[in-house]
């Protein structure tokens, strides 16, 4: 399998330096390139084509929310991760309203890291606990529409095994950590996690919690 082609936007260069050698050690990814700041980021994007952009949010000239929602539009096949310091709720809904398909602490380990980016590049959501929380949290907030319809129920039910996995998973645990806790291999892990999308009609971990909730199953 190809190494996944990632883009470091930040405007630190010694965290870039660091974090493109972390990245780079397992032979899972491959740092294309670079960028410290929003619009040298959309420039470069645009010049190596990138699977994912790992993305800082306060930076110089033009923001990470700002680059995200202008890469999104230019590039939509682009996956963009937020990674950042800050996980205020502003900043959170901004990235991900902006189209980050992912919002990371830079506190995260390499190896959750090289997993997210993977992720990313397949097509799925990948998210700090505590912002998976958060996500979680706020849509419990919204307003119901009148009448509310009550979700239906699933036409599959699901095995004790996938509710464990699925309350993990709404948790924001990566199928590593998962397996960790469970006592499973991660292949294993990997096969509940795909049978629970299906059984809930969610097309990524993020939209299978939402719909979890929903249906009273959190």
């Amino acid at each position: 399998m190809s190494p996944v082609r990632v883009l470091l936007v930040d405007d630190q260069a010694l965290f870039r330096e660091a974090l493109g050698t972390l990245l780079s050690a397992g032979g899972e990814v491959e740092v294309v390139g670079e960028a410290g700041d929003g619009d040298e980021a959309l420039r470069r994007a645009a010049e190596l084509a990138p699977d994912v952009v790992l993305m800082d949010l306060r930076m110089p000239v033009l923001d990470g929310v700002g680059a995200t929602r202008r890469l999104r539009v230019e590039q939509p096949g682009v996956r963009v991760i937020a990674l950042t310091t800050f996980d205020d709720d502003e900043d959170v809904f901004a990235a991900l309203r902006a189209g980050a398909v992912g919002y990371l602490l830079k506190d995260v380990s390499s190896a959750r890291l090289v997993e997210a980016v993977q992720a990313a590049a397949r097509g799925e959501s990948v998210l700090q606990p505590s912002v998976a929380a958060k996500v979680v949290a706020r849509f419990a907030q919204l307003p119901e529409p009148d009448p509310a319809p009550r979700p239906q129920p699933l036409v599959v039910p699901l095995s004790e095994r996938e509710l464990e996995v699925l309350r993990l998973l709404a948790d924001g645990r990566s199928n590593r950590e998962i397996a960790g806790e469970l006592f499973l291999a991660e292949g294993t892990v990997k096969n509940h996690v795909t049978n629970v999308l299906s059984k809930l009609g969610a097309r990524d971990r993020t939209q299978a919690a939402l719909r979890a909730r929903a249906l009273d199953l959190l």
